[in-house]
């Protein structure tokens, strides 16, 4: 099982779900409603679109229930001077990639997101390298991503964070791994 990971700077706390969480749990629904309705954050992933507090409530229930199970590692970038949650990053078992994907091999998947406000600030330049290491000190050492192709931003924070290219992922997107 995957350890939880703590970043920190300045400005933003990277955390998964934590006891005091619960405490604040409307107001982190609302911070992830307000990611996963977020035009500009969805303009390539519209799948991954929410539609009501409700529907962001079950995400995080089933999120933190997925953590614990090891299915999913959410975590959850704060901004600590706004004391809100700006993004999400989303670490994908391969047991779970399993399920979703047909691949020869299956890493762990990472899928992250920023409040529209928040692109274009370098935050996962900065941040998901930091996370790679992490993960690579806890012995996971392929970590897979999947962009579509013309998410440009996307494509360079995963080669700053030395992510290459593999494969034609499918008919929009390409797979990307940690080399």
């Amino acid at each position: 099982m995957l350890k939880p990971i703590f970043l920190e700077n300045d400005n933003l706390l990277i955390h998964p779900f934590r006891p005091e969480d619960l405490g604040r749990f409307e107001k982190l629904t609302s911070d992830i409603f307000s990611i996963l309705s977020d035009d500009r954050t969805l303009k390539f992933i519209p799948g991954k679109r929410l539609n009501s507090l409700q529907e962001a409530e079950l995400f995080l229930q089933t999120m933190v229930v997925n953590y614990h199970s090891g299915h999913n590692y959410i975590h959850f970038i704060t901004h600590k001077k706004l004391n809100k949650v700006i993004g999400i990053i989303d670490l994908i078992s391969p047991e779970v990639a399993r399920q979703h994907y047909q691949m020869d091999h299956y890493p762990f998947f990472i899928e992250f997101y920023l409040s529209g406000f928040a692109s274009g600030c370098y935050i996962m330049t900065e941040v998901l390298p930091l996370l790679i290491d992490n993960l690579s000190d806890q012995g996971i050492s392929k970590i897979g991503a999947v962009v579509n192709r013309e998410n440009i931003a996307a494509r360079r924070v995963l080669e700053k964070a030395n992510f290459t290219f593999k494969d034609r992922f499918d008919l929009l997107q390409d797979l990307y791994e940690t080399s």
